[in-house]
């Protein structure tokens, strides 16, 4: 069995990226072959004092054996890894070498960055991963899923540690891939050249794709916004394509990359049906629409859902075309929601949307006929009932011709725009070919 190192917490919203210390961790441990593809394990996204994607890295080493496959390109060489492997390396030797690569590129300087690392010899129970991925894990609930399994370095105050321990604790039910290119020092914090023609045409050359552009903002989705060692990170399901599609976008040649495996786009976060929407998790609910939805200031549109009581739905202002989906909905349809809950005020952010059914919605058509005449009646006022200008006669506002409307949305599943989705959230492009 190899060992697992996890690492956690060295970026800052200025800079750095978990990912690209997984490249310096390679480097920095020729000696030793890593087992399996390199690991990017996203955490909860609704903890409050995670940095940006909340990531973690986990690499597998020991002695390689097996099938061996490439999985990067590093100072312009290969980089190979093994379908197992064994005779693991010594811990203390490796874990010397991985905490000096944490320090050096660590953004210790960042009051909110807390490093640390794990090394074990197996890895944690997977409880540890699924309540880190779907709820909030104390520091020593981590640590307990650890004790005794090998060695761990911790820096400032550690909190690193739940994420590190976590991300080797994933036995993946779910998977996709990214290919991760890295920028050349010099380049960080300038603006990144890739070709936009290039990035619209990865669904279409690279069909195992997905996230890549959002033609509702026009924009590339691929490159992030942040000054962080990133060029780009294109994801997938079949990890063959991966490597070719970054080839093919030209324009700024990356320095390295590395593929990873992770749990991005499972949908791995959300909790199916709790007996209640607790703040800082991710719940999939069936519900009733009570009201009407209406727009609020800043451009979100809220409704009444019923379920287990009533609770708010939320499509915030950059979900943009989404939003026109929610204003579709009408009182007494029932929809089938994904929303992270937040706690004040308390509500669901929406990330997904199913109509299941729609409640018949009916307009005024015209005036009724009078009965004795059969010509149209007329309106006597707002409150007034009708009445016949022939004969006199009168019926009740009740009495008004009424049909059922057509409506702007049918049954189906709905998605925010690529740009306002969360890594781990599934899009409707994966979910029509996971089993």
């Amino acid at each position: 069995m190899p060992l697992y190192l996890g690492v956690d917490d060295t970026d800052s919203l200025r800079g750095m990226c978990t990912t690209f210390l997984a490249t310096e961790l390679v480097r920095a441990l020729p000696e030793w072959d890593l087992i399996g593809f390199p690991r990017l394990v996203r955490l909860n996204p609704n903890i409050p004092w995670k940095t940006r994607g909340n990531g973690a890295i986990c690499l597998r080493l020991g002695r390689g054996r097996g099938r061996r496959f490439r999985v990067g390109m590093i100072d312009g060489g290969d980089v190979w890894a093994h379908e197992r492997g064994a005779s693991p390396p010594p811990s203390e030797e490796v874990a010397r070498i991985a905490a000096g690569v944490v320090e050096r590129w660590s953004a210790l300087e960042d009051p909110t960055t807390n490093p640390a690392l794990v090394l074990l010899r197996k890895p944690p129970p997977p409880g540890l991963y699924w309540r880190a991925v779907r709820d909030i894990v104390a520091k020593r609930e981590a640590l307990r899923a650890i004790r005794s399994l090998g060695v761990r370095r911790e820096w400032k105050n550690g909190r690193g540690v739940i994420g590190a321990a976590a991300a080797a604790a994933w036995r993946p039910r779910d998977r996709t891939y990214e290919v991760l290119a890295y920028r050349h020092p010099s380049r960080w914090g300038t603006p990144r050249e890739i070709p936009a023609a290039s990035v619209r045409g990865l669904d279409a050359r690279f069909p195992s794709t997905f996230n890549n552009y959002d033609p509702e903002d026009d924009r590339v989705v691929i490159t992030p916004r942040t000054p962080c060692p990133v060029l780009c990170g294109i994801r997938g399901d079949d990890p063959r394509e991966l490597p070719a599609a970054l080839a093919s976008l030209g324009g700024e040649p990356p320095d390295r990359w590395l593929l990873f495996e992770t749990n991005q786009g499972t949908d791995d976060h959300v909790l199916r049906e709790p007996r209640e929407a607790r703040p800082w998790t991710t719940v999939e609910v069936r519900g009733t629409v009570l009201e009407a939805p209406r727009t609020i200031p800043g451009g979100h549109v809220v409704f009444p859902l019923r379920w287990r009581g009533t609770i708010d739905a939320v499509a915030y202002e950059p979900s943009k075309g989404f939003r026109a989906i929610v204003r579709a909905l009408a009182p007494g349809d029932t929809v089938r929601v994904v929303g992270a809950v937040r706690e004040t005020p308390r509500s669901l952010n929406l990330e997904k949307l199913e109509v299941l059914g729609l409640a018949p919605v009916l307009r005024r058509a015209g005036n009724p006929s009078c009965p004795a005449c059969g010509v149209r009646m007329k309106s006597s006022g707002r409150a007034a009932p009708y009445r016949c200008r022939k004969c006199g006669a009168r019926r009740p506002r009740s009495d008004a011709v009424v049909v059922e409307a057509a409506r702007g949305i049918g049954p189906g599943r709905y998605e925010p725009p690529v740009g306002s989705r969360r890594h781990l959230a599934m899009p409707l492009k994966r979910a029509t070919r996971v089993p």
